[in-house]
């Protein structure tokens, strides 16, 4: 596997933020993406870094003609979401690193809002922007919170800051603090990475929260597929197998206390009720063969590896149990989604 960096032309010397985009087959969105942060209203210098996940399309000769100040990482292999923003961080120089979805854009003050609440705060912190959809401009969520089972509820509070987790597609981090909790974990592959930091990150007593001030648009699930309510549920079955997957992992590392165990019982017959209803409904069996089994049988196949895993992140937890659940709505979010949307499609 080769990857091949190249410096951007004119970089800043000293940046303060690092904004780092992950890309795959994303010539069409990534002008839109980089023209945003080329005319953010800030004093403060950025660099902007891609990594190139083996494009199919002609991102990686865009990037080299119409950006040449882009730092551009190209892998030869694709890698996923993970390890291209581990890579991307490793180079990165800032004080701060923003990562940011090759479907998304920034409001013209995103940064300097987000630079600003940083040193506010005085302390490192994940902070993230109101998400705006693309077409509408309707709020998405200012961050999420939590079901029992790790399903994510879009924050919608109009005062509420203290959030369960921000989505990868708008995550700030102080560098250092990115490296002291060691990046994406590398085995999730893709989906629900950034769920796992920043439980993490509110483990170890770092804040999580979504400013009020400034936006980002996202065209939600234009690089993965999914993952956006239109005239119903739309997914794919990779977009679900990682999810569904990822989700059991973060369930039993995360969870503090026997309450793991509790919702573990519970979690691993719920997907299978699911599964066996969904390939039922859909009269598709590889629904319950490519989405849900691979859930169902990881707490068996990756005991060992969990456990350890598990073992060595309580160890650092700093905060109580009663803290760690005040982000968690104890509701069933898919059943509130089946009931508002009906059955998903998945392709």
């Amino acid at each position: 596997m080769a990857v091949v960096f190249h410096p951007g032309l004119n970089a800043p010397a000293h940046p303060r933020v690092s904004v780092c985009i992950a890309n795959f087959d994303g010539e069409a969105l990534l002008p839109a993406c980089i023209d945003s942060l080329l005319t953010q209203a800030t004093g403060a210098a950025i660099e902007i870094l891609v990594h190139d996940d083996c494009s199919r399309d002609r991102s990686v000769m865009l990037l080299r003609e119409r950006y040449p100040q882009v730092h551009l990482i190209a892998s030869d292999e694709n890698v996923g979401f993970c390890i291209g923003n581990n890579r991307m961080v490793a180079r990165a120089r800032g004080d701060y690193v923003l990562l940011l979805n090759n479907d998304a854009a920034l409001a013209p003050d995103a940064i300097a809002r987000l630079l600003e609440m940083a040193e506010l705060m005085g302390r490192p912190a994940i902070l993230t922007l109101p998400q705006l959809d693309w077409d509408t401009g309707a709020l998405v969520d200012r961050g999420c919170l939590l079901d029992p089972f790790f399903n994510p509820i879009p924050n919608l509070d109009p005062v509420r800051d203290d959030v369960a987790y921000v989505i990868g597609a708008c995550l700030w981090c102080p560098r250092g603090a990115w490296h002291a909790l060691g990046g994406f974990p590398e085995w999730m592959e893709s989906i629900g990475e950034d769920l796992y930091l920043c439980g993490l990150a509110r483990m170890r007593g770092m804040p999580v929260r979504a400013l009020h001030e400034s936006h980002y648009r996202h065209r939600q699930g234009a690089t993965f597929g999914g993952n956006r309510a239109n005239a119903g549920l739309r997914t794919s079955i990779k977009r679900r197998r990682l999810s569904e997957r990822n989700k059991t992992r973060a369930l039993i590392v995360l969870t503090p206390g026997v309450f793991a165990w509790f919702l573990l019982a519970l979690h691993v017959p719920a997907l299978l009720l699911e599964g066996l209803a969904l390939s039922v409904l859909r009269r598709d069996a590889a629904l319950l063969r490519e989405i849900y089994l691979p859930a169902i049988v990881t707490p068996f196949r990756e005991w060992r590896m969990l456990r350890a895993r598990r073992n060595e992140v309580q160890a650092t937890r700093t905060i109580s149990v009663f803290r760690w659940f005040s982000t968690v709505r104890w509701q069933l979010r898919k059943v509130a989604m089946l009931a508002k949307y009906g059955v998903p499609t998945v392709r």
